[in-house]
């Protein structure tokens, strides 16, 4: 009942029903591209190509992309080569002066890395869309599906297409986050991967009615509540450090009583750099295979190894590496990211202080220390959410598909965008109480 009520304040705030309904339109256009098969290409037999994308790390892309990797849509490479090119921009950042400069400016600094980020993106998308159109014959599409040949012209206009189709995504995400409710870019990747959930439930389902296994089911959704309550725990899990704030003085001093500030906190978080290892993760594990499958080490004994271990995204030394990985990164993406010199300067400057620690350097070494203190148990168990979903595959024989959505990155993009958005829409209502409570005031003031 209390849901229902909040669903109909929110529908009586005008500008907040506006922006879900620009937000839920543009989300529709971009799911509308996603089925709109690029031309040249016979829609009736994608069939294969949807059978190779079912599980595994292409079905893992395809999830990012919505199925419109599967369905070689104008949208397949999605909004990942935009995501990939920001990383990219962020990690420069760290190496690059003039980056630098740009992140110091403010707003027009951030101006001109937007721009410098979406160049990228093109290049990317340059890079990729090539790669896509040729894989397709190996995965899976019939040479009779290229109702005009794969020669230059269907490249061409294919890969202008894709490119095109990427940047549009691109705008569409943009204007979410300006006209909608912000977040556009992880709305956009969030709805992707829920468009896939549906019909990967439903193939594991039939595989389990089949066997007559209805209560396997349900216990498998119990599994899947119980690690969407552990992402959540994750994704909002936080370390308050007590800062207090020195008051002050009618003379222009400050009180050098601890008591005299109002108490606050800074909220570390458990998991300080989100899905990004993950991601990181995941871009290095395509290496090994790579590597296996080389000419050095292809007709080898430890090339074969490599190959067969790395392949399988579901198999032990793959997660093994991953995991690993994902705590090695979670260590370097929190260091870059989490600024503990700007805060305990910024603490310092605003008159504040942690009890019991110096303001200034020891102040920085003190978080320092703290988030090193909470960023192993958060990196061990963001690895494992990670790694999940291939103990549900060797344990319970669930489908790929479906298993994907038991953890890694799918499920905290699915629990992290759906956290922020609601944060979005609360905020909005807490705006709208205030101004009615001072609905009066405003009104005096205006016949004044």
């Amino acid at each position: 009942m209390k849901f229902i009520e909040s669903i109909k304040n929110v529908w009586k705030i005008e500008e907040l029903r506006n922006r879900i309904i620009v937000t839920l339109s543009l989300l529709l256009v971009y799911r509308f591209g996603a089925q709109v098969v690029l031309p040249g290409i016979d829609a009736a037999q994608l069939g294969g190509l949807a059978d190779s994308t079912d599980g595994g790390i292409l079905g893992l892309l395809n999830a990012f992309t919505g199925g419109a990797f599967a369905n070689a849509s104008v949208f397949a490479l999605g909004i990942m080569p935009y995501i990939s090119a920001s990383i990219v921009v962020q990690l420069m950042g760290i190496a690059i002066p003039y980056l630098q400069k740009l992140q110091k400016e403010g707003a027009s600094g951030q101006k001109k890395i937007n721009q410098i980020t979406r160049w990228l993106t093109i290049a990317i998308c340059l890079l990729q869309a090539p790669g896509y159109l040729a894989s397709l014959p190996a995965l899976g599409i019939p040479q009779s599906a290229f109702l005009l040949g794969t020669g230059p012209l269907f490249y061409f206009s294919s890969v202008t297409i894709l490119v095109t189709g990427c940047i549009f995504a691109m705008w569409l995400g943009e204007k979410i986050t300006d006209k909608g409710i912000g977040n556009g870019i992880s709305l956009l990747i969030m709805v992707g991967i829920i468009a896939t959930l549906p019909q990967s439930f439903l193939q594991n389902a039939a595989t389990r009615l089949e066997g007559n296994n209805v209560m396997l089911i349900l216990f498998e959704l119990v599994i899947w509540f119980v690690i969407i309550l552990a992402s959540i725990m994750l994704v909002m899990g936080v370390r308050k450090i007590a800062v207090q704030y020195a008051r002050r003085t009618a003379s222009g001093g400050y009180e050098k009583s601890a008591m005299a500030g109002s108490r606050q906190y800074i909220p570390l978080k458990l998991n300080a750099s989100g899905v990004m290892p993950i991601i990181f993760a995941q871009a290095i594990m395509f290496v090994p295979s790579l590597i296996g499958g080389s000419s050095f080490l292809k007709e080898t004994s430890v090339g074969a190894w490599m190959q067969t271990n790395y392949s399988d995204m579901f198999g032990f030394w793959y997660n093994l590496t991953f995991a690993l990985l994902i705590i090695v990164f979670t260590y370097f993406y929190t260091a870059i990211t989490v600024p503990t010199n700007k805060m305990a300067d910024d603490l310092k400057r605003s008159g504040g202080f942690i009890p019991g620690i110096r303001p200034g350097s020891e102040t920085s070494e003190y978080l320092d220390k703290i988030m090193s203190q909470i960023t192993l148990p958060g990196s061990i168990f963001l690895a494992l959410i990670a790694v999940f979903p291939a103990f549900i595959v060797k344990l319970m024989g669930v489908q790929q598909g479906w298993a994907l959505f038991f953890g890694g990155t799918s499920l905290l993009i699915m629990v992290g965008v759906a956290i922020d958005t609601m944060q979005q829409i609360n905020s909005y209502l807490l705006n709208r109480h205030y101004d009615g409570l001072m609905k009066t005031g405003k009104n005096r003031k205006a016949v004044a």
